[in-house]
């Protein structure tokens, strides 16, 4: 049975509940069973943003996740917040380029890509959050690539199809990336 439990975090603004509905949509191409809870303070854009992701072979029997095997995040406080909630054995993506510390647990995998930077450097400031997804995908396998460009084409409105091939550089920047 093949089951992924993800946190996704950081600041309202950052693109992260976009990113968990992307993971969240390939799912479904996937024909997999899942589920996706966005949360938010009441401030969004600049207060703290998280959502919980369950991609499942099986039923989900809660869209609460307590326990990650993956953690994604984009500031230190969800670092600090979630860090020691994370299975032993499971993996912690880190921008690098917004979180100065490291990991104090040695039971887990950490993964530190620079993804603000690596964004900013491809002219694409905005989608730092894909450039670590990417990063996530590749060295979990918890989804097919194919399944994320279909993602990305049912979740990116249609007056914003400009942003499909941007989106898909992102995410290839970061898989591209080798920490």
């Amino acid at each position: 049975m093949r089951e992924n439990q993800i946190i996704i975090a950081g600041f309202g603004g950052q693109g992260l509940l976009f990113s968990g509905k992307v993971l969240a949509y390939a799912g479904l191409h996937e024909g997999r069973h899942l589920s996706w809870l966005p949360s938010y303070g009441p401030e969004m854009r600049g207060g703290t943003a998280n959502c919980n992701v369950i991609l499942s072979d099986r039923d989900v029997g809660s869209p609460i996740v307590t326990h990650p095997d993956i953690l994604m995040v984009m500031n230190t406080p969800s670092l600090d917040k979630y860090e020691d909630e994370v299975q032993p054995g499971g993996s912690i993506f880190i921008d690098s380029s917004l979180i100065t510390r490291k990991v104090r647990r040695t039971d887990v995998t950490a993964h530190y890509i620079p993804a603000t930077q690596i964004a900013v450097d491809l002219g694409l400031p905005t989608l730092a959050n894909m450039v670590l997804l990417g990063a996530l995908v590749k060295d979990t396998g918890c989804i097919e690539d194919e399944s994320l460009k279909a993602s990305l084409e049912q979740v990116i409105p249609a007056r914003r199809a400009n942003m499909l091939e941007l989106n898909l550089k992102a995410l290839q920047a970061g898989k591209d990336y080798d920490a």
